[in-house]
């Protein structure tokens, strides 16, 4: 996910789910439901990770959204006044340091195009040779992030998480069937993708 997409969210009041959709939103329907009941428990998570995400609710909604707004929601700049930083932004090329020892480096140099360029195809070519394990296995990660949150100590949870490293969905339905509706049918969700979670509303 790039920094400019909306970051998709999911809160929950205790077991029952409230609101999903880009954080922004989630954050406003958050501050809404505390305003409205404060003591109630709400949990906001990131459906990328399934990780908690900490909602500063300070201030009007439109402080609120220019907070959580991502870089690329903010005005563009005038060609006069924009800094020309590395990379190509406008590409979505984005520099960072890249640690490597000398004979990487020294390989690198030999390529065609230089080190950028070189890298780029072999992340590329990693990318088409994955076969999709990686998003499987950061899918599986963001839903054990989530249930251990959620459901860490309900039956089955041991269990459930078993099967949803051995990619067994249907061990994981069998072991998590009497957990609370909404956080089985999310962290189904987020086994199958992470960012479907949360499609219901």
């Amino acid at each position: 996910m790039s920094d400019q997409s909306p970051r998709p969210c999911t809160a929950f009041h205790d077991v029952n789910r409230i609101a999903n959709g880009p954080l922004i939103d989630v954050a406003l329907a958050v501050k809404a439901a505390l305003a409205a009941d404060p003591a109630a428990a709400i949990l906001t998570f990131d459906d990328t990770t399934g990780m908690v995400v900490d909602l500063d609710l300070r201030g009007s909604d439109a402080e609120i959204a220019a907070r959580l707004s991502p870089p690329g929601g903010e005005p563009a700049l005038n060609a006069e006044e924009a800094p020309r930083g590395r990379g190509r932004p406008k590409l979505g090329v984005i520099a960072r340091e890249v640690t490597l020892l000398p004979r990487h480096w020294d390989w690198l140099a030999l390529q065609p195009g230089g080190a950028s360029q070189a890298l780029r195809r072999l992340v590329e070519e990693a990318r088409r040779n994955d076969g999709g394990r990686s998003r499987a296995r950061a899918a599986q990660v963001a839903a054990y992030a989530f249930i251990s949150a959620m459901a860490g100590d309900r039956e089955g949870f041991e269990e459930a998480s078993r099967a949803l490293f051995a990619g067994d969905s249907a061990g994981f339905a069998e072991h998590s069937r009497n957990w609370p509706e909404d956080i089985r049918v999310h962290a189904t969700k987020l086994m199958a993708g992470g960012n479907e979670a949360g499609d219901r509303d």
